[in-house]
Formats: structure tokens, sequence, C-alpha cells
């Protein structure tokens, strides 16, 4: 958690709110409003209002203190310098107007809004961390400058983007700062964070108030404000919209009244949101409403605590008590998370997690010069191999004399990031390498380590508590390893106290008492379990142990190892550091996680080994009667499962089960099995495709190409691509490889094993070979464009027909096998952001996918007007166009620019997107096609032009 701030907090009842103690009642939709005044067409940065027509502002938001909200939102979503460029004023001169009309409206307090930068962050887009850090610094020092009460961080669909707005906030100001992202009807943002992952990764930033706004009524929202509260060490906010937009006499209209509005915030307020208020749609009726209702009920009750907030000479009362955590629906929880998942280790619970060992140089000579060289591709490989195997984190050590690591360990992390969703150990000694590494890191990383030395906790500790990381402390000193547990519980005690002076909670750590070889040090391997039992007990800290140092030395290290592993386990483990490729490892863990109740009926471990044999038994001799498939190789680890069983917590990651496909209760509410596939294969049999006739000369290469392609490793592909064209024709290789994996790929994206990014990276991998075939034919005279278009399935259900278009009926994305690799260079397709709407983001990843996906992409950018759009396809012959919108107040362009294309473009068919358009919306707008996320905009496109 991030260090303790000594916050400027000007007026009492927001102390009392900090402290969790009254409700917070913010405005509601500023856009609508502003449509309704007819002011929505005179900027395209309709922040620039607050300078031109100030008493427009101030009017609208006079109306919101009338209804009894207790802060104002500053006009300036888009005040940052990306968007403002060429437009005459200053990030600094518009937040300084923006919170004068606040309080020219009477505004008890004033909240100076931050927005998206309107731009992706790397590695999906061009925008750096630190770019994006500055930006907000900018915006946040502004709005602190011009006498704003505190910092809203809203409408954020990146977590790696939310987390640079807040830090920047945290860090620039003494302002409390409120921070929420946006999440869609399946629990997600477009990016595939949880509710719960966001809660845990911003409120360890120091974020006063962490919650949801935007995107769905207050229906919809109400489960995941119960998803994100035991998850939020910050208060928990909510700002729904006024249910879903639809066109009604070509405006944009909400259907949820302000009574039905307050009635179903009610179930939000009981899932623990004290920060309240209303998004698109809602009106000062709205925030009326939600106001008599807060006043009909009691006043949150916390228990108090030491002091936290600390309020500024100039507020009255002074030194009011307030808890250490505001939220009483807060639990305390050991958690790692990535930006699509989190391995939680509640206090209290008997649950154990795999950490994948294999990314660390030591010992390993490939890994080492696969470092040296560059060549960061090994690693992804690494990683992909332990997520297959059931890895729930990944250790990632990059520690080679000579190299920049810290430049290194920040490189590979991004990289891992970018295609294996599972949390990351950030492993160095180095804390400017921890830092550069956690920086950036899109969730909340582990760091390993610190240890007991006075200078090695005074370097480690600020940067875990900036970053808000959990840590593993290492029971080591000045002195060296202490041979006996209780001087390595001396130590831990001395760690966990110097973390909570840091402002580090004691459940986000860990401590690891160190594993000596056995062969050396026979004695101490006793010690080393009774200081796991002695940590466990006396700091009811979580503990972590490098099993294989145990092994050094000896013979049949995996027998040794696995034994150690299951004594670890018994006195209190509860992350192994392991190669999780190890059968042996696996079942020891697969068969613990029966014991301690862990795998809940032992149905993880039934799936696993029901029909399986003993492999001892199967290399004695012994009868292995009613084993499926017949006589059981001897040796090794044959006749193993390939994976063991689990049912730890995995949040915001993937369940491998039910095996048809369908998600459980518990899977929709994005909680999922840790373990990944322990109990499953750990590496699937055989290759993840049918290798066809064509190829069964080359199966080993195929099943690798479509291993790589699936792990998003563009280089394997291309130099996979090549060996094959050596004897084979292109198109036999596009056909029958690339579009069988991208059905795969599909399908894990659909059923949330994948998320954009792994997408993204698997499509731009095809690229790499799609790119080298059709190079190739150019090269000898024969265009891939000439060839006849491939098929390939993104894994929707089959048995559905794809619609074709309909003017005024708008056909949802193709549900079956109809997602093609367009041969043709010429089948364009125009994407662009409607008039009025400067807002890109979903627009430039549907512009990269396309594009990976082999179709010609002809941007126009953001604020595009009709008639700019209808000449851009009249002059390309471009017969399909993509429209994107975010901003309600822009749907009125994307209904006009549809009719004009349908009036001058006869046969040329548009699709819609964007965070406010529906299925229903589209069809009222008269679309021709909707397409709800990018994945489903490439089965649009091969539809339209394969029809």
């Amino acid at each position: 958690m991030a260090t303790p701030r000594k916050l400027t907090v000007t007026d009492a009842h927001l102390a009392e709110a900090l402290a969790g103690r009254a409700y917070l009642l913010f405005d509601g939709g500023m856009g609508t409003l502003v449509q309704a005044a007819g002011l929505h067409t005179v900027h395209a940065v309709p922040d620039l209002l607050n300078l031109t027509h100030p008493e427009a502002i101030v009017a609208i938001q006079r109306q919101y203190v009338e209804a009894g909200a207790d802060c104002i939102t500053t006009n300036t979503f888009n005040t940052n310098r990306l968007k403002l460029a060429n437009a005459g004023a200053t990030v600094a001169e518009v937040y300084a107007a923006a919170a004068a009309n606040a309080r020219v409206a009477g505004a008890p307090l004033v909240a100076g809004d931050i927005g998206p930068t309107g731009a992706l962050l790397e590695p999906l887009g061009t925008l750096t961390f630190d770019e994006a850090f500055d930006i907000f610094s900018e915006q946040a020092c502004a709005a602190e400058a011009a006498g704003c009460d505190l910092i809203v961080v809203e409408t954020m669909a990146d977590l790696l983007e939310a987390k640079a707005a807040v830090l920047a906030a945290v860090e620039s100001t003494t302002l409390p700062v409120f921070a929420t992202m946006t999440f869609g009807e399946d629990g997600r943002t477009f990016l595939g964070t949880t509710p719960a992952i966001a809660a845990t990764t911003l409120s360890a930033l120091g974020a006063s108030a962490v919650g949801l706004n935007c995107s769905l009524g207050p229906v919809e929202l109400a489960p995941l404000v119960e998803e994100l509260a035991p998850h939020n060490r910050a208060l928990v906010m909510a700002q729904p919209n006024a249910g879903l937009p639809r066109i009604q006499d070509s405006e944009t209209v909400f259907d949820v009244g302000p009574d039905e509005f307050a009635r179903a915030m009610e179930a939000i307020l009981d899932a623990g949101a004290t920060v309240v208020g209303g998004c698109c749609g809602t009106t000062p009726a709205h925030i009326a409403a939600l106001s008599a209702l807060l006043d009909a009920r009691p006043l949150p009750a916390v228990e108090p605590s030491a002091p936290r907030v600390i309020l500024s000479e100039r507020s009255e009362p002074k030194d009011l008590p307030a808890p250490s955590i505001p939220n009483p629906l807060y639990r305390p929880v050991f958690a790692v998370t990535s930006a699509q998942q989190m391995v939680s280790l509640p206090e209290g619970e008997a649950r154990i997690a795999v950490i994948g060992e294999r990314i660390n140089p030591t010992g390993k000579k490939k890994l080492k010069a696969a470092l040296q060289a560059g060549d960061v591709d090994y690693l992804v490989a690494e990683a992909a191999a332990q997520q297959r195997a059931g890895a729930d984190i990944l250790d990632v050590n990059v520690g080679v004399p000579g190299l920049d690591e810290p430049a290194l360990l920040s490189q590979v992390t991004r990289a891992l990031q970018a295609t294996v969703p599972l949390p990351l150990q950030l492993d160095s000694s180095d804390p400017a390498a921890i830092e550069a590494a956690a920086r950036g890191y899109a969730g909340r990383p582990m760091v390993n380590s610190v240890n007991g030395k006075a200078d090695n906790l005074a370097a480690v500790l600020p940067v875990v508590a900036r970053y808000g990381c959990t840590v593993v402390g290492l029971t080591l000193d000045e002195n060296g390893i202490p041979p006996t547990a209780e001087e390595r519980l001396a130590i831990a005690e001395r760690i966990v106290a110097a973390a909570e002076a840091h402002g580090i909670p004691r459940e986000d750590v860990a401590i690891d008492c160190l594993v000596m070889a056995a062969a050396t040090n026979q004695d101490e391997v006793r010690e080393i379990l009774r200081a796991v039992a002695l940590v466990k007990e006396r700091l009811g800290v979580r503990t972590v142990l490098g099993v294989s140092n145990v092994s050094f030395g000896l013979p049949a290290r995996p027998l040794v190892n696995s034994t150690f592993l299951a004594a670890a386990f018994g006195a209190g483990l509860d992350m192994p550091i392991l190669n999780p490729l190890n059968a042996r490892y696996r079942d020891t863990v697969a068969t613990f996680r029966i014991l301690n109740g862990q795998d809940a009926g032992c149905r993880a471990f039934l799936e696993a080994y029901a029909n399986t044999a003993d492999p001892y038994e199967a290399a004695a001799g012994i009868s292995t009667a009613g084993v499926v498939g017949g006589p059981i190789p001897v040796g090794g680890d044959l006749g193993r499962p390939s994976a063991a069983g689990a049912n730890l917590v995995r949040e915001g990651g993937a369940s491998t089960a039910p095996t048809d496909g369908a998600r459980n209760n518990d899977v929709a509410a994005g909680v999922f099995p840790v373990g990944g596939d322990l109990g499953r294969p750990s590496v699937p049999s055989g290759c993840p495709i049918p290798t066809t006739e064509t190829f069964a000369d080359a199966a080993d290469v195929v099943s690798h190409l479509a291993e790589c392609v699936l792990e998003g490793r563009g280089t394997p592909v291309a130099a996979a691509t090549e060996q094959l064209l050596e004897t084979h024709d292109g198109l036999a290789v596009i056909n029958d490889i690339f579009v069988p994996v991208l059905d795969v790929v599909g399908q894990k994206y659909d059923e949330g094993v994948f998320f954009l990014p792994q997408l993204m990276a698997s499509a731009e991998a095809v690229k790499a070979g799609f790119d080298l075939i059709r190079d190739r034919a150019r090269a000898v005279g024969a265009s891939a464009a000439e060839a006849t278009p491939v098929g390939g399935d993104l894994g929707r259900p089959s048995g559905s027909s794809a619609a074709t278009p309909r003017k005024g009926c708008a056909s949802p994305a193709p549900t079956e096998g109809d997602a093609h690799v367009p041969a043709e260079s010429d089948r364009a397709i125009i994407v662009a952001t409607v008039q009025g709407d400067i807002h890109d983001i979903g627009k430039n990843i549907v512009k990269m996918l396309l594009e990976n996906y082999g179709f010609t992409v002809i941007d126009l950018g953001r604020d595009v007007a009709p008639e700019a759009i209808v000449a851009a396809a009249r002059d390309t012959g471009a017969r399909l166009i993509g429209l994107s919108a975010l901003m309600t107040t822009t749907v009125g362009a994307m209904e006009r620019t549809i009719a004009l294309v349908h009036e001058q473009l006869p046969g040329v068919a548009v699709m819609v997107g964007g965070a406010v358009i529906t299925q229903e919306f589209a069809e009222q707008i008269g679309a021709d096609f909707y397409a709800k996320d990018a994945a489903a905009s490439t089965r649009v496109a091969s539809t339209f032009f394969d029809d």
C-alpha cells in the first residue's frame, strides 16, 4: 500500500466522508445537459465552454447544487495537452476557469476531473507510461492550483492508464484522489480488468476512493460493486448511467428515470458504496432523488482506529479520527494481480499458489544467452510453458552481469504482460530495477525481495510502498542467514515492522525463510520448516520458499524436492517457487490441495487422476487394470497426469471447467480456480489444431507454429512459416494452419482465457507469417492478394448464420466460422471517430486488429465530418466503413453519417461500435453492422467481403 500521505482536506464533511462516516454525493451527467442546451456542437473539445460560455456551465452546475450534490465535478474531462493541442487554451487556463465556474455555481466541494488521455499506452499503443504520467501530473497540478478540493480520475478502461493517473495525482498534489473505471456487461474493462483487480491495484496506490462509473445502469452496476468492495482498501464509489442509451427523435435518451434510478441505487449502497452520483443520462432530478435516499439512510458505520486524514490549517474541526481502512467491507488478503488475473490468498484461509521459477538465469545457460542476445521471445516461451503447466505467478529475474538490469527487467515485464495474463514476481536485488519494472507494470506485482539489512530495507520498502506492491522478505541480515528458526523469526519480525512503518500492511508481506541444501546443511532443513511454522503462528503472514535449493548436490533431485515440498506445506508454506513443468511437483501440489480443503470435493484431483495409473505401480509392473488406454509405459513421469488439481481463487482469470465451455456463477463473477491448468493436462496432447494431410510430413513444425501463434510470438511464427514454404504452398499454410489457429485464439477470447492484449499479440504473430507469404508471392510475380479468401472462425458457437447487412437493421458480428484472413490487398476499410467526438482509443484498436488480419485500413482520425467520410469512401472505393463514438452527445453525428453514406453511396456498408453503442442502438440509427468489440469487427469485415 502506498506510503501514507498528508492530505489537504478543506471541509469537515469531506473529512467525515474520507473517514467512511458520511456519504458523499457527486453530481450527474454534464454532456446530457450540454446537449440539451444546444452547446454540444460549439467546440470539438466541450471543456472550452468553460472559457467561451461560462454562464451556461454555471447554470448547469447550479442545478446540481440545488439538487443536493455535495461535490461538483469540473467540466475538464478532456482537458489534457493531447486533446487541447491547437485549441487555443492551456490546461491550466481551462482548469482555472472550470473550478471558478463550479464555485460561482455554489459548489460545496469541487472535484478536478481527469479523464483518459485518448491515446493507447504501450504495448497496444505508442504512449509510454512516463508520458502518460506527465500528462496527468500537469492536470492534477492545474486542478490543485485552481483551488479544487479533490481530484477524480474517471471513466478509465485501461488499468495501466488509471495507474498512471492515480500515481500522478497522488505524487503531484496533497489532495484526496478518487478513481473510477468503466466496465462492460461482462464485468470487465475492454482490456480484461475486473472490479476486484481494479480495486486491489488502485487502492494500494493511495487512492482515497475507488469505484465504477459509466457504461451501465444502476441495476447492472450493483453486482460489480459487490465484487469490488471486499478488495477495496479505499472508499467505494459508484456513478452509474441512467440505463443504456437509445435514439428518439434524433436525440440520445436514457430510460431510467429519477425515481427508478434512486430505487436501484439502494442495492449499490447496500453493497458498500458511500461515494455516489450519476454519469451519462443522469440529470439534477436523478441527483435530487438520490439525495433524498441518502437523507433517509443511516450514516455508514466503521470502527475508528488511528487517525489517517490530516486536516489543513484552513479546516474546522481538526484532527478527526479516521479508520486506517475506511471501507468496513474490506477483507485482508495477500493479492498479486496482472491487468487480467489476480491471485488471492485471504487471511485465515488455507490456500497455496505456485510461483514458476524458470525465468531466472541462475544455472540456465540458454536463458542467460537469450538475455545477452536480447531474445525476449525466449522468455515469453518460458512464460507460456509455465502458464500451461499451471503456475499461478511467474518469477521474473534478468540479472546477468554486464546487462542494464533496470532497462531489461522493464522491457521483459512489458513483453510478458502483452502475451501472458499471469501476475508477475519482480525478482531483483537492485532497487532501481524493481522500480523501473514496477512503475510501468499493469496491475499489482510481487517484489522479490527485501531482507533484514537496514540499508536494504531503506532502499527497497519505499519502492514497494510507492507502487502498491506486495513484497517477499528474506530472513537474512548483516550477519548472513542464521541457523535457527528463532533467529529467522526475529529477522522476519524486523522486516514486517519496517514494512508497516512504510505504510505496507502486514497482509502484503510474505516471508521467505530461505532453503539451504540438505547435502551441506542437513540439520538446518528441520530449522527451515520450524521457521515457516513460527512465522505463520507468530506473524500471521504468508510464506515463500525456493524449493529446489534443498536438493543441490544430491541425486534424484525431483524426488528430494517433492518430498520437501510436502513437508513445507505441512509446516505452513503458502507459495512455493518451483518448476511447474515437473510432474512430481504437480502431483504434490494437487494432493496437498485435497488435504488442506482447497480442492473442494476433490473435484480437480478426481478429474485429473481418476483414470491415470500410479507411475510407481506401472514401473514395478503392477496391474493397472481400469486405466483407460491400455498398458502404461514404464519410466520417468510416464503414466502420470500431466498436471495436478487446484482450487485456489484466481480472480480475473479463466476457468478450465466446466468442460462444456459454459461459465458457472463464480466464473461469471470473475472468480476462478487458481493453479492454472493444474488438474488438467499441463501441455495439450499433440498439436493445438488438426494437422491436415497436406502437412502430415511437417506435423512438428505445424504444432510449433500453432503454439507460437497462441503465445503471440511473431519471430518464430515467421521462421516456421519460412520453413514450411520450402516444401508447401503459401495458401495451404494460410488455410490449413493460420485459419484454424485463429479459430482457437477466438475461442479462447470468447471464453475469457485470452483478453485483448493476447488477442492482439496472436493476431500480430499471424500477420508476421502472412506478410512473409505475401512478400514471397509478390517476389515471384504472383501476389497473394489474388488468392481465394481463407476462413478463420473466431470461436463463436457454430450453427447460427451470418446476417447480411440491411439498412436500418444492424447485423451483429457473425457467430460462426466467418472471420477470414483476407488475401486481397484492395479490401479497404475506412475507420473514423464521428464528428464532435475526440476519443479514438477503440477505433485505434479496431484499426490495429483489422490490419493484423490482413485488411487495408484507411484511418480518417477523430472528429470527422459525415461529408469527409463520404468523400473518402468515394475517393478510395472502400465498401465498408467503421464508425466509433464514445460520447453520448455525438451519436447523433453517427446517425447523420450513416444516413449520408446510404444516400450517396449505395452498396457501401457501415459498422458501428463504441462504449455507448449497443445492438439495439445500432439498429435504431440505421447501421448495417454492430461490432461489440475489436474482435467482432474482424468477423464483420470478413463476412462482408466474402459474401
